[in-house]
């Protein structure tokens, strides 16, 4: 009897990385290990999308186009897979289609596979575009579910999202578990109803923030999951994904072929462990990202958020309200309609609940983007937003109820007549327009010849979660 297969997506070069060490590895780190990683059967190599793009220009003065090109050469057999915020491509707000197709385009001409693209508030309108694009340019288009939970967020509800993302042509759904919250019989009664009704492939990803990760995998492939994503052992664990080589020494014992091979896992984590111990000998492996934090469970918070929330507080001097900020967050997602606290919802929710619980009164301070938000320019929020709750915060504005983008012109002819000379490519132009600051600062950097700028004397901080 042939022995059921699971795949797997190794994340140490994207996500694991971004979930510990805020996306710092340069492809100094990554070029030695590239070959090796191509021959050792993954599914996929997630390397892109995500804080890659913005952390390459801000603060490791790479290209990251350059980068892609240059893992593309090394990587010949295994797919390179990147994570696309849909509409807001890679950063915080809604574009323009003519952005987000050429995106696209350039992403999948420059060595991308597989795009998973994902929308904060599971609207498939805000990834028609991206979707189309994929297509149009030959991709895998892999849709997401952004997982939350709620009384809306039900298996049904979940099901039905998944048979509207394959009707418009997705060739997999991924569930995307940003906080570590899918408990295991959740994970198991989600993907028997998901493969009975769909029939593409079920990739799920999750983090091990909460503890119960691993677990959570067993189940969801019990009940027929098709790939799971894992990170090498030194970039795994804490905020990141459960360890590649455990998860294939679980499998194996438990009767599961997992193509890819034990020795060469453990040969790259091997490679790996003097580059996570250099960060955090240098600081850059903050040690409360590796905790176990089981409230999350409760409050629904990203690992990342969490010590991004505890850290404001401190900067403050105000720790001691931690625990009323985190108990605010649920309240402030349930005013706002129940939005999955994914980037950029995650950062808008909990710096809402920060400055509720600061200010000592219920939004009497709201962020212009908590407005845009209620204007409905971020997309449609899972539950109707209260009348009363609107009125509070954006008076008697009435919130869109079309396609935010309908209302974008299309912009590239705009950014690239503001970066002029710098811009060699039209790369380079969707830096600039992606990350305007940062990119022009990038590209006149780069123009001036400003190429030896030591990685180990930029700043760190800690990247937005995924």
């Amino acid at each position: 009897m042939n022995r059921p297969i699971v795949d797997i997506t190794e994340t140490a070069l994207r996500d694991g990385q971004q979930s510990l060490i805020a996306t710092r590895m340069p492809i100094s780190d990554m070029l030695p290990i590239l070959d090796k990683m191509d021959q050792a059967g993954y599914h996929a190599l997630e390397v892109w999308g995500g804080a890659t793009f913005d952390s390459c220009i801000r603060y490791l003065n790479e290209d990251p186009w350059e980068r892609l090109r240059e893992i593309r050469k090394h990587v010949k057999n295994t797919k390179l897979q990147m994570l696309l915020r849909g509409q807001n491509i890679l950063g915080y707000k809604n574009y323009a289609d003519d952005v987000v197709e050429t995106f696209v385009q350039k992403s999948l001409e420059n060595g991308i596979d597989i795009i998973r693209m994902f929308d904060a508030l599971n609207d498939t309108r805000n990834l028609e575009t991206a979707l189309a694009a994929t297509k149009k340019y030959g991709g895998h288009a892999q849709m997401t579910i952004s997982y939350t939970t709620s009384d809306f967020h039900t298996i049904p509800y979940y099901v039905k999202l998944a048979q509207d993302m394959a009707a418009m042509g997705a060739d997999s759904i991924c569930i995307k578990d940003m906080a570590g919250i899918l408990t295991p019989q959740r994970a198991y009664d989600l993907v028997s109803e998901l493969k009975a009704s769909i029939f593409i492939p079920i990739e799920v990803h999750t983090h091990a923030t909460s503890g119960i990760a691993d677990m959570t995998y067993l189940k969801a492939i019990e009940a027929g999951a098709d790939i799971i994503d894992t990170a090498s052992s030194p970039f795994a664990g804490g905020t990141s994904q459960p360890a590649t080589e455990s998860m294939l020494v679980a499998l194996n014992d438990l009767g599961y072929e997992v193509p890819v091979d034990p020795t060469l896992a453990a040969e790259i984590a091997e490679y790996f462990a003097p580059i996570r111990d250099r960060f955090r000998n240098e600081g850059g492996l903050n040690p409360k990202v590796m905790d176990v934090q089981p409230k999350s469970l409760r409050y629904q918070v990203p690992g990342g958020m969490l010590s991004n929330l505890l850290a404001q507080l401190k900067d403050a001097g105000q720790e001691d309200l931690y625990e009323q900020v985190l108990d605010e967050v649920p309240r402030v997602r349930a005013d706002l309609g129940f939005p999955p606290l994914v980037t950029p919802l995650s950062q808008m929710v909990g710096t809402q609940a920060l400055m509720n619980v600061m200010s000592g009164e219920r939004y009497k301070l709201v962020p212009n983007e908590i407005k845009d938000y209620v204007r409905g320019l971020y997309g449609r929020p899972p539950v109707a937003i209260a009348p009363a709750m609107i009125k509070q915060i954006i008076g008697d504005e009435q919130p869109i109820t079309t396609r935010p983008a309908d209302d974008i012109a299309p912009q590239l002819p705009g950014f690239e007549a503001e970066i002029g000379d710098y811009a060699h490519s039209m790369e380079d132009i969707l830096i600039y327009g992606l990350f305007p600051d940062q990119g022009r600062d990038f590209l006149g950097r780069r123009e001036d010849k400003f190429y030896d700028v030591p990685v180990q004397n930029i700043q760190l901080s800690f990247a937005p979660e995924n």
